[in-house]
């Protein structure tokens, strides 16, 4: 078999295993934009959790709520939140984006522009709100000089909100936030960022997108659990939300529980309707402290490296076709490739038995490596391609 991949040597290319993550040698996780490992320490963390309520139950139920607040302050400091009160523990992405679209009051004729590939929990909430007479304007990105004046084309006087993703998730388009940002101050359009392709692979600022919401899990690219998300609300913005859950833990006086009559927490708390997700906490606490100590401006640099080395490989074999960004334009982790006589089903089921963990995702198989993953692993995927494409 001709071998058409060659070695590149990068200051940026992780050449040893990260000593946080401890995955099968036989696995190589290429689907961080997917469903993330667990650093070490996170794996550590639910364990003594778990040990700890087992054995003393919830006696040390004040550190819990020390640590939640913790973690709410690692996530001001990864996306550059002006402060934690801005910031919400939320159960997922949807959740978020459906308080945005259930919160605020619609009229009849109002509509929201966003793409036409956006992953169904940034589409369906707002799809939902066309027996109030919202229109959802779906825009093909290519429809003018740039994907942000194909947004602004689709814009009117009528125009509420732009409602779009950091990075979109099949082929890694990453949009000028700022740019868009300004756009909707200028115009006085709300704006909503779903992050999660962003968050913990990209550096993010929510204060230079000067953006109203932004949401996104915690499973993907910041190595957490499932089940546990952040919901970021600029106060201005935040009280134009009407409530759509309720309960005891969103309310004023929180843990004043005879309280008659009551109000809702004037900060983001007023999403948290009840009780927190310890376990979860836990987790993601831990994970983001891993990435927080590499700090996000290697994180990034590391994966924008591995994701650029798949891709100008990718572009260089005869039997693929890169779907992405050209290797000097990708400004996200996202890799999406296709074969040329193979279905991609195909290659799939090869990478998958060889344990190659990625996904199909729009018209091809989608690569996302994170900052952990070393030069020697990506060569190995891609000989794996190869062998593939030459059978």
């Amino acid at each position: 078999m001709h071998r058409i991949f060659y070695r590149h040597e990068s200051h940026a290319m992780t050449k040893t295993q990260h000593p946080e993550f401890h995955l099968d040698s036989q696995i190589i996780h290429l689907n961080h934009a997917a469903v993330a490992p667990w650093p070490q320490r996170t794996v550590n963390a639910v364990a003594n959790f778990a040990q700890e309520n087992g054995a003393v139950g919830s006696t040390n139920y004040l550190h819990w709520l020390t640590l939640e607040k913790t973690l709410k302050k690692q996530l001001k400091q990864l996306i550059n939140a002006p402060s934690i009160n801005d910031i919400a523990l939320v159960k997922n992405t949807s959740e978020a984006l459906s308080f945005v679209a259930y919160g605020l009051n619609w009229n009849s004729g109002d509509n929201i522009v966003s793409s036409n590939i956006e992953f169904p929990s940034n589409r369906i909430p707002w799809q939902s709100l066309k027996n109030q007479g919202v229109e959802f304007r779906q825009t093909d990105l290519q429809q003018d000089t740039t994907p942000e004046a194909s947004l602004f084309s689709n814009v009117d006087k009528n125009t509420r909100l732009i409602t779009i993703s950091s990075v979109q998730f099949a082929a890694g388009q990453h949009l000028d936030l700022e740019m868009i940002g300004d756009f909707c101050q200028q115009h006085g359009i709300l704006f909503c960022i779903d992050a999660i392709q962003s968050l913990g692979a990209i550096k993010f600022d929510v204060q230079s997108y000067q953006a109203d919401f932004v949401m996104a899990d915690g499973h993907k690219w910041m190595c957490g659990p499932e089940g546990l998300g952040v919901f970021y609300s600029r106060p201005d913005s935040r009280k134009r939300l009407k409530l759509t859950q309720f309960g005891w833990h969103m309310i004023k006086d929180t843990h004043d529980y005879e309280n008659q009559p009551w109000e809702a927490h004037s900060t983001a708390q007023r999403f948290e309707c009840g009780s927190p997700n310890m376990l979860g906490i836990h987790a993601l606490s831990a994970s983001l402290s891993v990435l927080l100590e590499v700090g996000m401006d290697t994180v990034e640099q590391q994966v924008l490296a591995n994701a650029r080395y798949l891709a100008s490989e990718i572009q260089q074999h005869k039997q693929l076709l890169l779907l992405s960004a050209s290797p000097t334009q990708l400004n996200s982790g996202i890799v999406l490739f296709k074969p040329k006589t193979l279905t991609k089903q195909c290659l799939f089921n090869y990478l998958q038995n060889k344990q190659v963990l990625c996904a199909m995702r729009g018209d091809g198989i989608r690569f996302s490596p994170h900052f952990y993953n070393t030069l020697d692993q990506l060569e190995h995927a891609l000989t794996l391609v190869d062998e593939a494409t030459t059978l």
